[in-house]
């Protein structure tokens, strides 16, 4: 268990929260969320320890263990993957390295010895001789196979490192485990191994994650930070979802009624309170009308992109034909003999744990890179727009938003380039914002509209999702739902996979897997297969 009592954090005069008074006990999950720069990773920090709020303090009682997913993917680029993992029990790793160099000295005393034992117990107390197969049982789960334990963490890619820091959170089963956005980078067999293991846990779980199916899957309850306090609601994401929305207009709906009532009254004083005959009436009336309040209904935190991908033009039947195509990388085959017709309508994710390949695809097929051998072919009346898995090249610039995105306009009027921008938040100042100073989900928004401008009929997106807050997600979510062209579609969020494609294709190393289907279908069907 861990209690925040009256926690309180501001920025000069910007409160981020406000007496802060939650209880969190063992056994439930609470999904953490809020709009970017709400405050969401700062208060994680705040119940670590890591930060200090203004007011308040963190309550943990003795003896529990508190374990947190670390953010520093260099941290521990000298130790072998196996040692990363234990590490995240730091007593029980403080207790293995004392034995060890006990055991290692070469005049080895009875004070020695008499350490020794107290530390074997110790050692077995905290479940030690299991540590390794637990920690390696991890690890597999994660998809760090075998021949990578015993590796140096330097030695592995980005997305590897984050699946160990994760495991070394997850190490030793913490009393209270704290987790920021634990699913980036990883796959969809990693999160639905991690969904399982969190679903399983004894432990107090604080996650903040923009990953939707994860938050349903996983939380009991729901810490929403907005209108400058945290409040608790009990259920998933989606069951707060309901009912704060349901809050918010019943709250809108009593202000109304109360504001007819409050009309009433003061018409009914102003006409009668002059009649002697109506002046008691006239003076209760006012007595009514001294009681009623309207509730205070503060402005959301949240804000909600408008997106909206408009075809200029209608495309043909055939949309696309891939034959026969192959592509190495570094001596490595990426793509064998792949071979994809796409059609109009068709709104494909393409998915596998081969991200390379994917990636490639759609370089390929957008002019980036070149097919060792095979060709591809668009329909003549198919016009593209692409979101690219890197697009910090778009933004290596100086311009302001409005010159920035004027680069990508068929009309160079600046009252029409700010409209698209104002529908990706970007208004009045914010629109004059230098290229290269935006933040990963604004840089995301205006790749968007870049996107939106450009009125193609067939979308290439790879992980679109990447750096955007619940409601930015929901938005892109809208909007492909109601695109009426073509899509190609790479993403780890489960829940835009499900409720945007119609056809999924699988690369794998023996060839394509495609099937006309929803994406639960396919993972039901995959299952089936064995």
């Amino acid at each position: 268990m861990i209690t925040s009592s009256a926690i309180s954090l501001r920025y000069g005069e910007r409160p981020l929260f406000e007496d802060v008074n939650i209880k969190f006990t063992p056994g439930n999950c609470y999904g953490l969320i809020g709009a970017n720069g709400a405050g969401k990773s700062t208060f994680l920090k705040i119940l670590a320890g890591e930060v200090e709020a203004n007011a308040g303090n963190v309550i943990i009682p003795k003896g529990l263990r508190l374990s947190v997913l670390k953010q520093d993917h260099f941290e521990f680029d000298d130790f072998e993957v196996i040692q990363a993992v234990l590490k995240g029990h730091a007593l029980l790793y403080a207790i293995m390295e004392e034995k060890e160099a006990i055991y290692a000295r070469a005049d080895f005393t009875e004070e020695d010895g008499i350490r020794a034992a107290e530390l074997e117990g110790e050692f077995a107390e905290l479940n030690g001789w299991e540590a390794e197969a637990e920690a390696s049982s991890l690890l597999n789960g994660l998809g760090i196979t075998e021949e990578l334990h015993h590796k140096k963490m330097r030695d592995l890619i980005g997305s590897e490192k984050v699946k160990v820091l994760l495991a070394q959170a997850l190490f030793g089963q913490p009393d209270i485990l704290l987790l920021d956005e634990p699913t980036n980078h990883l796959d969809i067999a990693s999160i639905s191994w991690l969904e399982d293991f969190l679903y399983d846990l004894d432990s107090t779980v604080i996650v903040v994650s923009h990953d939707r199916h994860f938050l349903n899957r996983v939380c009991t309850h729901i810490a929403d930070i907005d209108y400058g306090k945290i409040q608790l609601y009990v259920g998933n994401y989606d069951f707060w979802l309901e009912s704060s929305q349901l809050a918010l207009q019943q709250a809108k709906d009593a202000n109304k009624k109360t504001e007819a009532k409050i009309k009433e009254l003061q018409e009914f004083i102003q006409r009668f309170s002059a009649n002697a005959s109506k002046s008691k009436q006239a003076t209760s009336r006012k007595r009514q009308l001294d009681k009623l309040t309207l509730e205070d209904i503060k402005p959301s935190s949240r804000r909600l992109p408008w997106i909206n991908f408009k075809p200029e033009r209608e495309a043909g039947i055939n949309v696309l034909s891939i034959q026969n195509l192959n592509k190495s990388l570094d001596g490595e085959l990426v793509l064998k003999d792949f071979n994809l017709m796409v059609n109009k309508g068709d709104k494909i994710a393409l998915v596998g744990p081969y991200e390379q390949a994917k990636t490639i695809l759609l370089q390929i097929l957008m002019g980036e890179m070149e097919a060792d051998s095979g060709e591809f072919a668009w329909g003549l009346s198919s016009s593209q727009a692409y979101f690219p898995k890197d697009y910090a090249a778009y933004f290596d610039s100086d311009l302001n938003l409005v010159d920035w995105l004027r680069q990508y306009s068929p009309d160079q009027e600046e009252t029409f380039v700010r409209g698209f921008l104002g529908r990706m938040l970007f208004s009045g100042e914010e629109s004059q914002k230098q290229a290269n100073v935006l933040s990963g989900g604004e840089q995301v928004r205006c790749m968007f509209a870049r996107m939106m401008l450009a009125g193609a009929n067939v979308l290439l997106l790879d992980e679109p999702t990447n750096h955007l807050d619940l409601e930015a997600i929901t938005a892109l979510n809208n909007g492909l739902t109601a695109f009426p062209g073509t899509l190609l579609l790479i993403s780890h969020d489960h829940q835009l996979l499900q409720t945007v494609a119609n056809r999924i294709v699988e690369i794998t190393p023996t060839g394509v897997i495609d099937r006309l289907m929803s994406y639960d279908e396919y993972l039901a069907w995959q299952n089936e297969k064995g």
